[in-house]
């Protein structure tokens, strides 16, 4: 039986949802829910509703969203977007114990129907490593192989292949050695700066700095099931604009003096504190981590770490590397 499906986008409209007869879904996609959803959801749908009905969060077709408030533990969506990001949505909501349903209001089926009720309590999804490849890749061949090696050492979320400075051949060349070695092992990949290489060449998505191209128009070359980063400096209003242009994560920094590239600002991470205590996109911390200063990081809530040197050039290799960070990200849980 599919349940009707409720929606609320305020206390009055929660409880006329709380008093309707018969089974029903409740989803929530107040204003811009992109941003606050979360905290909307815990803090005015829940007490309204009460024990009896299931309150979800509608996240549409965006995996961003969804992501965010998986993370949280305590949360249901909604998610209407591409099957093989359900199927992934449907994965992480088992590992936490949430329910994701699809378009029609009904549980995926990977996940199982009953569990106990949510509670308004929130169980952080862990903080993981966001690999940036080294600025110069002369054989991508051979680096395929470290790469393999390096991603089977520990948990990597997403690799990102950031080439500067080289055709457009070299480019693709790299991205289809490197890709399938990403997503066999159910790694993402995105490229950086080219959303239109990333969606011709099968990429997870793109990331786009401050001086590429905006979230909106790479969001509408790669499309709505793929992922979309940006770049964000230590600015608030940047991160803003760019979670409310649809963008999957924002990534701040440089948090530590880095040679990987110049850096164009300083952050501090009270930033992560400030946006992962408000905001539901994920965000990403980057510049110089390694894993010896990773830990404050960790702490402030960065959701993702993204390194590159701090990977790459420990003289005991990439693979030691990726372990040493796993020990602290584990400590940090």
């Amino acid at each position: 039986m599919r349940p009707r499906v409720l929606r609320i986008d305020g206390p009055a409209d929660a409880a006329a949802a709380a008093a309707a007869p018969g089974p029903a879904l409740v989803v929530s996609a107040p204003g811009a829910g992109r941003v606050a959803g979360p905290a909307w959801f815990h803090q005015v749908a829940r007490p309204a509703l009460g024990p009896r009905r299931r309150a979800v969060l509608d996240c549409g077709a965006w995996a961003g969203a969804a992501l965010a408030a998986l993370r949280h533990g305590g949360l249901d969506v909604r998610f209407t977007g591409a099957p093989d990001v359900r199927r992934r949505l449907a994965g992480m909501a088992h590992a936490t114990g949430a329910l994701v349903y699809d378009g029609d209001g009904l549980p995926l089926p990977e996940i199982p129907a009953a569990r106990a009720p949510a509670t308004t309590t929130e169980t952080p999804m862990p903080c993981r490593l966001y690999l940036l490849t080294p600025p110069e890749i002369p054989d991508p061949a051979a680096f395929a192989e470290t790469l393999a090696a390096t991603l089977d050492a520990g948990d990597v979320a997403c690799v990102q292949l950031r080439l500067k400075g080289v055709d457009d051949a070299a480019l693709r060349r790299a991205r289809d050695v490197l890709r399938p070695v990403c997503q066999d092992r159910d790694v993402a990949f995105v490229l950086n700066d080219r959303p239109d290489l990333a969606a011709e060449g099968g990429c997870d998505g793109v990331h786009v700095g401050r001086d590429d191209m905006p979230v909106k128009k790479a969001r509408g070359i790669v499309g709505d099931g793929a992922i979309v980063g940006a770049t964000c400096h230590d600015s608030r209003h940047l991160a803003m604009k760019a979670a409310e242009a649809g963008a999957d994560y924002v990534a701040f920094g440089a948090f530590y003096p880095t040679d990987t590239k110049a850096p164009k600002t300083a952050a501090d991470p009270e930033i992560l504190e400030w946006w992962s205590s408000l905001m539901v996109v994920p965000c990403v911390a980057i510049g110089g981590i390694t894993p010896d200063n990773a830990a404050p990081l960790v702490a402030a809530g960065a959701d993702f770490l993204a390194v590159s040197g701090g990977v790459w050039n420990p003289p005991d290799g990439p693979a030691a590397a990726v372990r040493a960070f796993r020990d602290v990200l584990a400590g940090g849980a």
